[in-house]
């Protein structure tokens, strides 16, 4: 049985009401939301204009700016350069099934990890932390041949992308009549 996602309504005075809780929230509050899994839509009050994607960037920007970020300006000026480029649409999805892959292989990770420990040792933050550590070479290696296998399919699409667009040109360019330049 699916329910549907709890409803927050963002007012013009920019606070956010918890339709569930009956309670004004904050953006910390939706960021834990967020950590718990939890299914919400965040729409305006009036306009009931869906607004859920404007707060995750909001949480974003000031998770980015609070602490050590997650995207270098170079990454964040690769994706700008992508908005309004025919590859737009292709890169969302690729970046979210990146994203996707990376989350798995990490559940993977920590249910093995749980395996190991189940029975023998309840693991502390501190034990997890070094457990982590130990993984980090690994899942780097993981990631790294994931993302060497994935650029390469992208770098293939994208040439059959162009040799697909020049015969397609090319065949147009055959059955376009030619003018008579002579005449």
């Amino acid at each position: 049985m699916t329910s549907s996602p709890r409803l927050i309504k963002k007012y013009p005075n920019r606070r956010l009401y918890d339709t569930e809780t009956s309670a004004y929230i904050t953006l910390a509050d939706v960021k834990q939301l967020v950590l718990d899994n939890e299914s919400f839509q965040v729409v305006d009050a009036k306009s009931k204009e869906d607004l859920t994607r404007s707060i995750l960037l909001q949480i974003i920007l000031e998770e980015e700016a609070g602490g050590k970020p997650l995207f270098s300006s170079q990454m964040l000026s690769q994706i700008i350069r992508f908005y309004g480029h025919a590859m737009q649409g292709m890169m969302g999805a690729y970046l979210e099934k990146t994203m996707s892959t990376f989350v798995e292989i990490q559940d993977s990770v920590q249910e093995q990890s749980r395996g190991v420990l189940d029975g023998q040792v309840t693991p502390s933050s501190e034990l997890w932390t070094q457990f982590m550590s130990m993984q980090a070479p690994m899942m780097q290696s993981v990631m790294s041949s994931y993302i060497d296998q994935s650029k390469k399919l992208f770098v293939q699409m994208q040439e059959q992308m162009e040799a697909n667009t020049r015969t397609m040109f090319d065949t147009f360019n055959r059955n376009t009549p030619e003018k008579d330049s002579d005449k």
